[in-house]
């Protein structure tokens, strides 16, 4: 993945944040059952996050708590701070690393307490976290349409 590609991924995003800002505060952050996360908000802050704990802790050691874990009172505008972060740990990646993407990182996961070591590259990383991100935005889609909102298309071939 280039810094081009990933541009597409941030246009797909905004698409989905963009609908999430006009959405009440009760249905952004309304528990729902049979979602791995319970509400838009945990599951957008949790996509955030990945990024944050692989590229920007895992490949990057910027930081050793990537994850935000109470969310109480967070709103769209914390999300879009926390999806901020994560594309600048990606524009990072991509300046410092980009003739390295294919050699292994081997170290313990620094935001867990166990020492085990890991071995992935930062490539594989990248697109894990994008993946992650695809699948998560479906769940939010899904959402939405359970409350009766009908979401935005966010398929990549919708963007430039």
């Amino acid at each position: 993945m280039n810094q081009k590609e990933y541009e597409w991924v941030r246009k797909t995003r905004q698409l989905m944040l963009n609908f999430c800002e006009d959405i009440s505060a009760e249905d952004f952050s309304r528990e729902l059952d049979g979602f791995g996360t319970t509400s838009i908000r945990q599951t957008l802050m949790h996509t955030a996050d990945c990024y944050n704990a692989w590229i920007g802790s895992f490949v990057l050691l910027e930081t050793t708590n990537p994850i935000i874990r109470n969310m109480q009172g967070l709103g769209i505008k914390e999300v879009r701070e926390r999806f901020e972060l994560a594309d600048s740990y990606v524009n990072q990646l991509f300046q410092s690393l980009a003739e390295r993407m294919d050699e292994p990182i081997v170290r313990p996961i620094p935001w867990r307490e166990s020492s085990e070591e890991i071995t992935d590259t930062p490539a594989k990383l990248l697109m894990h976290t994008v993946t992650h991100e695809f699948h998560h935005k479906g769940q939010v889609a899904a959402m939405l349409r359970q409350m009766g909102y009908e979401p935005p298309n966010t398929d990549i071939l919708g963007v430039k």
